[in-house]
């Protein structure tokens, strides 16, 4: 008798391929999950912000700081889902000190707001986390005029970061963490057309602005010398997350049926996303390293692009005309 004999039984075929297929998915799934940040701190007494934290990356980042004692302020533009997340997250970890705050990236004036907000509880700032993003959405513009991508991906937290920088330097050691993306590989910064008004591609707009990210974080390094607040960008995968949300392609029903299963292996959960900012955000081994790239808890190298000082200066200059950052009253 054949050893493959078997076969012939097309169920047992169909029902053998199906398992081999799905056990080999799983076996994928897990090797690209990535690294994992597993070493243990305490955070009791530190003060977090973590910005787009109702959802994805920044929920799972919020979690586990709140797990190891940390105070943390959820800055989000949808507070109902922020509430919800931050219930769910305090049931968890027994942590009390998890706040929501309204914090919309599109609008400066809600940056200023919860800034002013926040420097009226707290008088110290121990690591920032910008999180929050939006990815190949149709050209629209942030309530300031600034094209979505770069005005929330970079100008918003461009502008946050500047107006905590004062609570960042009092709190040292500590930290501020960009959550950039590869896609800056292909990015360019337009300084021809860097609000795209005269054309628009939103993959183009996308790339730019996880390249201005990287630019804004070795230019604010620089800036930061001596202080003992670093600085430091990273990638966190390709990551199960809302952020594909306005790529109508991974949403419709063909996608959904189709072509989602296909890169399910190849995507990382939101959990194991948010273990790249951990490392980067909590690693003690890491608290003098600065200005650096980081890729699955490991430090990687930058495109070439986001290496290039003399557009680093010029888009820390258009970044502060177009938020002036300094314009801030706390009442």
């Amino acid at each position: 008798m054949s050893l493959f004999a078997f076969l012939r039984n097309r169920t047992v075929f169909w029902l053998s391929l199906t398992g081999t297929t799905t056990g080999l998915a799983f076996f994928v799934k897990d090797l690209m999950q990535g690294g994992q940040f597993t070493k243990e701190t305490n955070e009791t007494g530190k003060v977090f912000i973590v910005t787009g934290a109702n959802t994805g990356i920044g929920k799972e980042t919020v979690r586990e700081i709140a797990k190891r004692g940390g105070t943390v302020y959820m800055a989000c533009r949808n507070l109902k889902k922020c509430e919800e997340a931050r219930e769910e997250i305090v049931l968890e970890t027994k942590n009390k000190y998890v706040y929501c705050r309204q914090c919309d990236l599109a609008s400066q004036e809600s940056i200023r707001h919860f800034v002013a907000a926040f420097k009226r509880e707290q008088e110290h700032l121990h690591v920032l986390i910008n999180n929050a993003g939006v990815m190949r959405c149709p050209r629209s513009l942030t309530s300031d005029g600034i094209e979505l991508q770069l005005g929330v991906n970079h100008m918003g937290h461009f502008l946050l970061t500047n107006l905590v920088l004062d609570l960042l330097k009092k709190s040292s050691p500590s930290r501020i963490v960009n959550v950039s993306s590869l896609a800056h590989t292909r990015g360019e910064i337009n300084t021809g057309d860097l609000n795209s008004d005269k054309s628009y591609d939103e993959g183009k707009a996308y790339s730019q602005s996880k390249l201005a990210n990287v630019l804004f974080t070795r230019e604010l390094a620089k800036r930061l010398e001596g202080t003992n607040v670093t600085a430091n960008a990273l990638h966190p995968g390709v990551v199960d997350t809302e952020i594909i949300r306005h790529m109508g392609f991974f949403n419709n029903f063909f996608a959904g049926l189709f072509v989602k299963p296909l890169f399910w292996p190849f995507v990382k959960t939101p959990r194991n996303g948010a273990q790249t900012s951990l490392y980067v955000a909590l690693d003690p081994e890491l608290e003098k390293v600065t200005g650096q790239y980081f890729s699955d808890c490991k430090l990687k190298e930058m495109a070439p692009a986001a290496t290039d000082t003399q557009t680093a200066k010029w888009l820390w200059a258009v970044s502060e005309k177009w938020t002036k950052p300094a314009m801030i009253k706390i009442q």
